[in-house]
């Protein structure tokens, strides 16, 4: 698949799951083989307005392809924040049109772009034009199952000089429950000629087929399925590329690769940050392991690293759950 001129490798990318998929995680996933990951969900106000946090978001790291993801609803504010995206140096900018937040969605951004599309299409071409890099879009269904419209606004967005478009299968209404709509994105692969990419429900190799086969999309996303478990982009490229069923690492390997990216979170983060963030990332890890319920209590009570190796011990103590 190409984005632009950016030539695409693999399978499966990495979605942009704000305060999950930071640079630490987007890096391990990249080793297990996601094929491009997109930064976490950044403020288009913010970055013109200097916020320094924004600059973790934009920053590409030790991954493959990177691109930086905004979110906003002033057409110019979205232009002046992608010329600061650029200097980051990302292989694309993606406009964030999917986002369900209420924070978020509240003002007018995310999601709520879908309920005015002509608005949407107008930030996609001043983004378009203010930068020299690809502009893709992620978008979901529609708002509702009243206003399903991803076709109409996928359209619009290539209309507007969109490269991409990533389809979410759910509306805003849905946030994150089932089911995932696959004909919508069908839909959109079949209405336009740009790169469609499929988003949602997919969970291993055989999920990864489904959207492919059934969709036709060019590519496809990978969110809340890679929480804990970066190897399912291994699994994905296995089964796609021979039809193998990859197991998960051991156990004892599966807790060295969440210390590895506790470690990474380390070198860009503060202490209380990783501390804090590590236990949700750590409960995920908890996963398969035998009494995993106390092992997540646990996780959402660690203050240090300490803590940590404790839970790993006891993990391992455990055992998994066969």
């Amino acid at each position: 698949m190409k984005i632009g001129n950016v030539e695409i490798k693999g399978y499966a990318a990495l979605a942009p799951m704000a305060g999950v998929a930071d640079r630490a995680m987007r890096e391990i996933c990249d080793s297990f083989g996601a094929a491009y990951s997109i930064g976490e969900l950044t403020s288009a106000k913010a970055i013109t307005l200097g916020d320094r946090k924004s600059e973790s978001f934009l920053t590409k790291g030790n991954v493959k392809v990177f691109g930086g993801q905004l979110f906003g609803t002033e057409p110019e504010t979205m232009a002046k924040a992608a010329v600061e995206a650029e200097s980051y140096n990302p292989d694309f900018i993606d406009i964030n049109m999917g986002c369900p937040a209420p924070k978020v969605a509240g003002s007018g951004g995310g999601s709520a772009l879908m309920k005015t599309p002509k608005l949407a299409e107008q930030i996609v071409k001043e983004v378009v034009k203010a930068v020299n890099v690809p502009v893709t879009v992620k978008m979901r269904s529609g708002w509702d199952s009243n206003s399903i419209n991803a076709v109409e606004l996928a359209k619009a967005c290539e209309a507007a000089g969109a490269s991409a478009i990533t389809v979410h299968g759910r509306t805003r209404a849905q946030m994150y429950s089932p089911p995932c709509d696959l004909d919508i994105i069908k839909a959109v692969k079949q209405a336009v000629k740009i790169s469609v990419i499929g988003n949602g429900d997919i969970t291993d190799g055989i999920s990864a087929k489904k959207m492919y086969d059934y969709t036709g999309c060019d590519f496809i996303m990978v969110g809340r399925a890679a929480n804990g478990a970066p190897w399912v982009f291994k699994q994905i490229n296995e089964y796609i590329k021979t039809g193998a069923i990859l197991p998960p690492p051991p156990l004892e390997e599966r807790l060295k690769i969440m210390m590895k990216q506790i470690g990474l979170m380390q070198k860009y983060k503060s202490d209380i940050t990783v501390t804090l963030e590590s236990r949700k990332h750590a409960a995920w890890y908890m996963k398969g392991v035998r009494n995993a319920a106390a092992l997540r209590r646990m996780c959402g009570e660690i203050k240090n690293l300490s803590d940590l190796e404790i839970i790993c011990e006891k993990a391992l103590a455990e055992g998994e759950d066969m």
